[in-house]
């Protein structure tokens, strides 16, 4: 029997509905927190055919190999299928040329372009984030290409205008966290529902583990972008060499210590292992929300994070792990001697993940969708 946060086996089923749904969403080209929503709304609509800019099935979820992608014609260019930042000036003018086929609701994944998607019907927008790059560009800007973020400060006005009227183009605004909310109140004006995202855990599917890697160790999920701060992680760990620290997502960096552990890419079964097998999850970025930390959770592995965003949401003090006030190496550094001190109960932690299952996620997608 499989055992998920709220799942039968395998797929959600559906409950009936009478809307013909059309799903979007910016690009398939990473494994990130978005892209795992994308993929439950497609196991909420099964029927739905899902519209994106590029799409790579090596690349992203292998889940998205039972749907229907139709991406856009410039997925052929293999340069910017490989990073899609590298095409970030040209996606509003892709999506002003996207037209969804004949439907009854657009149900977009958006933290940026697919909100922007041309159709006649209904459409509701799931937002992680209005777009970075625009509104929050200190947090986009590292590692981020520089000929990418020239091109989009030569046309930020332009890119702006273009977002305010694709937001404009939404009948229902709907937010991954009340951080989320607050920004899309600010930048659109526009009051949205609160659905946090679900977390889709298989805590009985195949567990394996990642060659070379250390017995004991912590763990950091995520992309080595300027506002996930995993240097901070790094250098706090530097200072801990009694420690070792697990960087999913990244390639390492010159300088990094022996202790610390750069996992480019993992599959499924491997991050299981990880997940279930991490004394601790180290969570220092700016987050929207935070999927990783519930996603560990949920195999009982605590949480030090940082005190601002979206963790505040999704940790519980005391109960699945602490917080630290800010991102510094010092403030990661007591965070984590703490918790060995005095380590976070591990069925807290897997209780607080309970609280985020896919089954309601997907009942109150239909409600929207059949609101009408």
């Amino acid at each position: 029997m499989t055992q998920q946060l709220g799942l039968p086996e395998t797929r959600a089923v559906p409950a009936l509905t009478g809307s013909r749904v059309v799903l979007a969403h910016d690009y398939l080209t990473q494994f990130g927190g978005a892209e795992r929503v994308a993929l439950s709304m497609t196991r909420a609509f099964p029927q739905a055919p899902l519209l994106t800019s590029f799409y790579d099935p090596e690349r992203t979820f292998a889940g998205f190999g039972d749907v229907k992608v139709v991406p856009s014609g410039l997925n052929r260019v293999g340069l910017l299928r490989d990073d899609p930042r590298r095409a970030l000036p040209l996606l509003a003018f892709l999506w002003d040329r996207v037209e969804a086929p004949e439907a009854d609701v657009v149900l977009c994944s958006s933290s940026g372009w697919s909100h922007g998607v041309r159709t006649e019907a209904r459409k509701i927008v799931y937002c992680h984030n209005p777009a970075r790059w625009l509104y929050q560009p200190e947090d986009y800007r590292i590692g981020t290409g520089r000929g990418a973020m020239l091109g989009l400060r030569t046309i930020d006005r332009r890119l702006r205008a273009w977002d305010l009227a694709a937001a404009r183009t939404a009948h229902t605004y709907v937010a991954n966290s009340q951080v989320v909310a607050r920004r899309i109140a600010r930048t659109y004006g526009v009051e949205a529902q609160v659905l946090h995202p679900p977390v889709m855990v298989d805590l009985d599917a195949p567990r394996e583990p990642v060659p070379g890697l250390p017995d004991d160790f912590f763990l950091v999920v995520g992309r080595t972008r300027g506002y996930k701060n995993v240097s901070v992680t790094v250098e706090a760990f530097a200072a801990m060499p009694d420690l070792h620290l697990v960087v999913v997502g990244a390639h390492g960096e010159d300088g990094w210590p022996a202790n610390v552990h750069a996992v480019p890419v993992v599959s499924e079964p491997q991050l299981r292992h990880l997940y279930a097998h991490a004394r601790t999850l180290v969570a220092t970025a700016h987050e929207d929300f935070g999927l990783t930390v519930i996603e560990a959770g949920a195999f009982g592995t605590p949480a030090i994070a940082l005190a601002s965003g979206g963790y505040l949401e999704t940790v519980r003090e005391g109960v699945s792990g602490r917080f630290f006030a800010e991102p510094t190496v010092e403030a990661v550094r007591r965070a984590v001697r703490a918790e060995l001190a005095e380590p976070t109960d591990r069925d807290g932690a897997r209780h607080n993940a309970s609280r985020f299952g896919e089954h309601e996620f997907h009942r109150r997608l239909r409600e929207l969708v059949d609101a009408g």
